[in-house]
């Protein structure tokens, strides 16, 4: 069970806090095997209060990540089946008449709780996936005209198929953009799926608790004030501006393929990313390579391709590593007597 001792995140040791970090990965790797960028994206998006959108194949995982990183946390958790004949009440509440006393009752829905899955958020109509727009950004629920907060922390993680297209919707352009990061999952090696195997074949471990929430909030506080200098976030500005302007970093080609650049959102996350990296690798200062480590996922999503694109089979993914190929990053560390860096 975890301990109850804060973090304290002005003074605390890095030590200490180095040592809880590992807690949480040995105990999400005695879950889930392999999968180390998931793992690690999914800790940063929580350390930066974002949400996150996992797609992949069926049976890679998505799901048993997020409850056990739920596990860990130690946290409520909740699980949302998205269907098509599924209501935004269903989500978010609503209100009920009570006969007996002859009066109106909030029900609240399964929002309310830290950890929120949300499987297959694909397979329900906009209207649905709307819902969660305002808990999602402002982390509260608005039923009759009073509003209802969400308890802190509070953590979606959306799971979704890109092979199907039978019975799934397309998300709306405004919820990709409330989630911090798409993330990809691909399949696992071949020693990755022996260890799968032997792993569960038997008896499927568990995870432990092993930080409360309480340590969680003071991780948060501890990723928000990590050091982020000038030419870091210049960095992640430039790599912003290059979806909007590519002609400006010598990437005329890729202007007819970009409908819309990302939004400030995009900025706003890449640089909240990079503070949460910096944490799990152990430093009070973010880098260059933190921005450019969480940019694929931070970015693919909300990039907005043209028809022309499409029909060349052009992905984000595409656009997205041309610019991090091509947008030079120039920073200066914080430590005493270092040089400027160029990358």
């Amino acid at each position: 069970m975890a301990s109850d001792s804060p973090i304290d995140p002005v003074t605390h040791d890095d030590d200490a806090t180095a040592a809880v970090v590992e807690q949480v990965f040995f105990e999400l790797r005695k879950v889930i095997v392999g999968q180390t960028r998931l793992l690690e994206l999914l800790l940063a998006g929580l350390l930066a209060r974002g949400h996150c959108l996992l797609e992949s194949v069926p049976g890679l995982a998505k799901t048993l990540a997020a409850e056990t990183l739920a596990e860990v946390v130690g946290g409520s958790f909740a699980r949302i089946q998205f269907t098509p004949d599924l209501l935004p009440s269903d989500i978010v509440g609503t209100r009920i008449y009570r006969a007996g006393s002859e009066r109106f009752d909030v029900e609240l829905g399964p929002v309310f709780v830290n950890f929120l899955l949300t499987d297959e958020i694909n397979r329900a109509p906009a209207k649905v996936q709307s819902a969660l727009l305002e808990v999602m950004a402002e982390h509260q629920v608005t039923i009759a005209g009073t509003t209802y907060p969400v308890p802190e922390p509070f953590f979606v993680v959306a799971t979704q198929n890109p092979i199907e297209s039978e019975g799934v919707y397309q998300l709306p352009d405004a919820q990709r953009d409330r989630f911090m990061m798409k993330i990809v999952l691909d399949h696992p090696s071949a020693d990755e799926e022996m260890t799968i195997l032997d792993r569960m074949s038997v008896s499927a471990p568990h995870a432990a608790q092993v930080v409360t929430l309480g340590q969680l909030r003071d991780l948060q506080t501890t990723a928000d004030r990590v050091f982020v200098d000038r030419s870091v976030s210049k960095y992640a500005i430039d790599l912003v501006q290059a979806t909007r302007h590519p002609e400006r970093f010598g990437l005329d080609d890729l202007g007819p393929s970009i409908g819309l650049g990302v939004s400030p959102r995009a900025t706003l996350n890449l640089v909240r990313g990079a503070r949460a990296i910096a944490v799990l690798r152990g430093r009070t200062y973010a880098t260059p390579q933190d921005v450019f480590d969480v940019a694929p996922e931070v970015l693919r999503h909300r990039l907005l391709l043209t028809y022309d694109a499409l029909a060349r089979d052009i992905t984000p993914d595409d656009i997205v590593n041309r610019i991090l190929a091509s947008v030079p990053a120039t920073w200066v560390s914080p430590r005493p007597n270092d040089v400027v860096r160029r990358g």
